[in-house]
């Protein structure tokens, strides 16, 4: 069992920057992928981004502008998000999957963030 708690949301002037953070329960956190999803009020859940060892992906509207990051030392990931636009906003969510690279499935989730931009 995984419990995630993200931290680091907020409002910030278009433009701007925010780093997310989620932090694990476990000794495992290392052989977990995680990911970063949101979810804009009336739209569905979308992922962000997401990041195993080295491997990491993104969703084509925030590639250059975000970056996934993970300590395993401190069973920590990160979402540094920059260049913030008011279609960023949304709760974000970290999340944990079992599965290997790319994973289909994910099987924890935190509690989530609000991350509101205004214009």
């Amino acid at each position: 069992q995984v419990q995630l708690v993200e931290s680091g949301g907020g409002l910030v002037q278009a433009g701007g920057s925010l780093r997310l953070s989620c932090a694990a329960s476990g000794r495992t956190f290392s052989s977990y992928t995680m990911g970063w999803f949101r979810q804009a009020p009336g739209k569905e859940r979308e992922v962000v981004a997401a990041v195993e060892w080295t491997s990491t992906v993104y969703a084509n509207s925030v590639k250059g502008r975000f970056t996934i990051s993970r300590d395993n030392a401190k069973n920590t990931v990160y979402l540094q998000m920059n260049s913030l636009k008011p279609e960023d906003t949304a709760v974000y969510y970290c999340a944990a999957s079992r599965m290997s690279w790319p994973p289909t499935e994910y099987h924890y989730w935190g509690q989530g963030t609000q991350v509101t931009v205004s214009s």
